[in-house]
């Protein structure tokens, strides 16, 4: 089954054609890569996925449902979620107040509830504590809940990130460079928490700049270069396309 479904898709900015009429689907309980040159429109995809940022033609579906127009937090409420290449955390709350931030986008008490201090929202903020603490014990950081988030690591931010992510119970989880800025221990590290998340049924789309990580985590592989889909296919497929070693060795 398809998760994610995009046709024709593309985003121009001005007289720039960022991303140029790509084509691609995700299927569920996949992980799935998209990697590309410097420039190549990856991260302007996830934008516009995600709904950051409008599309200029095209369209878009989601677990069935047209999307294309709908508002970022819709698109968040029918369950996708995603990281940012620069990890975005507050760095004075504690990396639980970070993930129950994460939690707040599925509770439904309102005003009223707070004012008077309902027992619908007594008990939702008993299960988002709860959801919290199980997220982090999930991403590694059971031990450091409350450790201000500056205070973490850089490998630890980035997990703490992913909770922040996956707290809201996603069924789609954009991953926008997770091993930026780590070295080569804590990389297999974050491998191992990607194929787990995928495990527990979350389908996971990622943007890699480090090959040796899209090779062993990804079913799937879709490949930009100046906004256009160039391969797509298994990485075995894609690591001898002629188009692909062009594109990164050729006129880059």
């Amino acid at each position: 089954m398809m998760l994610l479904e995009a046709h024709r898709l593309s985003k121009s900015f001005g007289g720039l054609c960022a991303v140029d009429e790509v084509d691609f689907a995700v299927v569920a309980g996949s992980i799935t890569g998209i990697i590309g040159p410097n420039g190549a429109g990856k991260t302007t995809l996830f934008n516009v996925i995600s709904r950051a940022l409008p599309a200029s033609s095209g369209r878009i579906v989601f677990d069935g449902h047209e999307v294309t127009t709908l508002q970022a937090h819709q698109v968040a409420r029918l369950g996708l979620a995603r990281t940012f290449q620069a990890t975005t955390l507050f760095g004075d709350a504690t990396a639980l107040d970070n993930v129950l931030v994460g939690y707040r986008q599925r509770t439904k008490a309102g005003v009223i509830d707070a004012l008077i201090r309902t027992r619908r929202l007594q008990r939702e903020e008993d299960e988002a504590h709860d959801a919290a603490r199980h997220t982090l014990g999930v991403v590694g950081l059971a031990d450091h809940a409350e450790r201000r988030a500056q205070d973490l690591t850089q490998e630890q931010q980035k997990r703490l990130a992913i909770a922040l992510a996956l707290v809201a119970k996603p069924r789609l989880l954009l991953l926008d460079e997770p091993s930026a800025g780590i070295n080569a221990t804590q990389t297999r590290g974050l491998i191992a928490l990607i194929e787990a998340i995928a495990a527990g049924g979350v389908t996971v789309l990622l943007i890699e700049h480090q090959m040796q990580v899209v090779m062993q985590l990804c079913q799937r592989i879709m490949v930009l270069d100046y906004g256009k889909k160039i391969a797509e296919g298994t990485p075995d497929e894609v690591r001898r396309d002629p188009a692909v070693l062009d594109a990164y060795l050729g006129h880059h």
